[in-house]
């Protein structure tokens, strides 16, 4: 299991993704989730991947060194497309072609053909978007009214990007409520751990602002995890107690 996060504000984008993958309770390791394509300048793109990691490797070589355009039969890259849009259709592309090849023999083997993407970023030209991919090809855009997406074990965390994100949230606010969603999944889910990837992008900045791997020695981590346990058992104290069977 693993948990991702893209947050696409007024600002710009937050992508947040876990590093833990697991195929039994005696068989975890650690895989980066979160992966970074940019021409300074001219691109910044980040992709966040949940589902089988065969597959979703495979997806990731294949966009780097190339899939043919079906109606001009040219090679493409991710560093080729014009639009965010266009990467959107390329990433699904590469999707049904690792499909084409491994798919069947997969699912002789019983073996799932799963996998889901966070695409978001830039390209020169256009504007900063936000989308996710499933295994299908087939994709969503996030919008103003719902500024964030998520893949993977995403139930844990969603109450809070609900209760208080908006497309008009500060990016470095953004950047918070997303690390305060991951910690809350960290707690409760065992599927997903440390390290965490983080990855900023502003507004037409066309490079990435931020790109950090949060580990369990991050002390603001740490200190957020904390006040956040605090804030809440504050938040509950608070609150009268229901008036339910009192005399």
């Amino acid at each position: 299991m693993t948990y991702c996060v893209g947050i696409l504000v007024r600002e710009g984008l937050v992508m947040i993704a876990d590093t833990r993958t697991n195929a039994g309770l005696d068989n975890i390791a650690t895989f980066r989730k979160l992966h970074l394509f940019q021409t300074e300048g001219e691109r910044v793109i980040t992709i966040a991947t949940a589902g089988n990691l065969a597959v979703s490797q495979s997806v990731l070589n294949l966009m780097t060194e190339g899939v043919r355009d079906p109606e001009t039969g040219e090679l493409e890259t991710i560093f080729t497309i014009p639009t965010m849009f266009k990467v959107a259709q390329f990433v699904g592309r590469a999707i049904r072609e690792v499909y084409r090849v491994h798919g069947k023999s997969m699912e002789q083997q019983s073996a799932s053909f799963d996998v889901t993407m966070l695409l978001g970023g830039q390209v020169k030209g256009g504007r900063l978007r936000l989308f996710m991919v499933y295994s299908a090809g087939n994709f969503i855009e996030a919008t103003a009214d719902t500024p964030y997406l998520q893949i993977g074990e995403h139930k844990y965390g969603k109450p809070i990007l609900d209760r208080a994100v908006t497309s008009e949230t500060g990016l470095q606010e953004a950047l918070k409520l997303g690390l305060v969603s991951m910690d809350s999944t960290i707690r409760s889910n065992l599927g997903v751990g440390m390290p965490v990837d983080v990855a900023t992008i502003r507004r037409d900045a066309l490079a990435v602002e931020v790109s950090h791997r949060i580990d369990r020695n991050d002390e603001y981590f740490m200190d957020l995890r904390e006040r956040w346990s605090a804030a809440l058992r504050a938040a509950h104290q608070a609150i009268p107690p229901p008036p339910y069977g009192r005399d």
